[in-house]
C-alpha cells in the first residue's frame, strides 16, 4: 500500500478546498427532501445538469410521493427518459413513493438505515438525502469522491464501502458532509477524470497522483 496523507494533511487539504469553494453544496435542485430523493435516484450515471433540466419541468406538477404514484410508471418513464436507465429509475421512484406513503405517512424517513429500505436507495443516495436535508453527518462516496480521495491519497481502496470507512476515520465527523461537497466541487472544476488540471491545482503539493508525476 502506498503512503497516504495523514489525518493532519487531510485536514489541511480540506481547509484549502473550503477556502477555494466556500459555497460548495449539493448541486441537485430541490425544494424538499422528497425532491432531492428523486433527483439523487435520477443522478445515477447521469450529470446533475441533465437531472436539473428534467426535474425543473417534472417538479412543477409532480413533487410528492402521492403525485408520483398517481402519475404512474409509464408516464414517469416518458418524463425522465433523457436521464438514462429510465425504466429502472422510474420503477425505483414509484416503489420508493409507495413505501413512503404506506410505511412513513408520506414523509421521507430521516435516518440512513430507514432510507435504505426504500426501493432504489443505496448507501450513497441515503447519505446524500440524510446529510443534505436532515443534518446527519455522512460522506456520500460518489464517483468524484471515490476518484479524488484515492487519487489525492486520502485512501487507497478498491471499493466505495472501504473508501467511505477510511474517510470517516480520517475526517472529523463535523466535516463529513462538507468534505463530500468539497471533493465533488474540486472533481468537477479541477481534478477531472480524464484531464485533471494538475498544474493549476492549489492542493498539488499534497497530491500523490501529482507528486508521482502521473499527470
Amino acid at each position: 500500500m502506498r503512503k497516504l496523507l495523514t489525518k493532519a494533511e487531510v485536514e489541511e487539504v480540506l481547509e484549502i478546498l473550503d477556502k477555494t469553494y466556500p459555497d460548495a453544496k449539493c448541486e441537485l435542485d430541490h425544494n424538499s427532501p422528497f425532491e432531492l430523493l428523486v433527483a439523487t435516484i435520477l443522478s445515477a450515471q447521469c450529470t446533475d445538469i441533465r437531472v436539473n433540466m428534467v426535474t425543473k419541468e417534472l417538479f412543477e406538477f409532480c413533487n410528492t410521493p402521492y403525485d408520483f404514484v398517481e402519475l404512474g410508471i409509464i408516464e414517469l418513464e416518458k418524463e425522465i427518459k433523457t436521464c438514462g436507465f429510465y425504466r429502472n429509475k422510474a420503477k425505483s421512484i414509484i416503489g420508493a413513493s409507495m413505501k413512503i406513503i404506506e410505511e412513513f405517512n408520506g414523509e421521507v424517513p430521516k435516518t440512513i438505515v430507514e432510507l435504505m429500505t426504500l426501493p432504489g436507495v443505496g448507501k450513497k443516495t441515503a447519505n446524500v438525502v440524510a446529510s443534505t436535508c436532515f443534518g446527519v453527518p455522512a460522506i456520500a462516496v460518489d464517483t468524484h469522491v471515490f476518484r479524488l480521495s484515492n487519487r489525492i491519497g486520502f485512501v487507497d481502496e478498491n471499493n466505495v464501502k472501504d473508501t467511505e470507512e477510511v474517510l470517516q476515520r480520517k475526517i472529523k465527523k463535523s466535516m463529513w458532509t462538507k468534505a463530500h461537497h468539497l471533493l465533488i466541487f474540486h472533481g468537477r472544476r479541477a481534478c477531472k477524470a480524464r484531464k485533471p488540471l494538475c498544474e493549476e491545482c492549489n492542493i498539488n503539493s499534497y497530491c500523490k497522483y501529482y507528486l508521482r508525476g502521473e499527470n
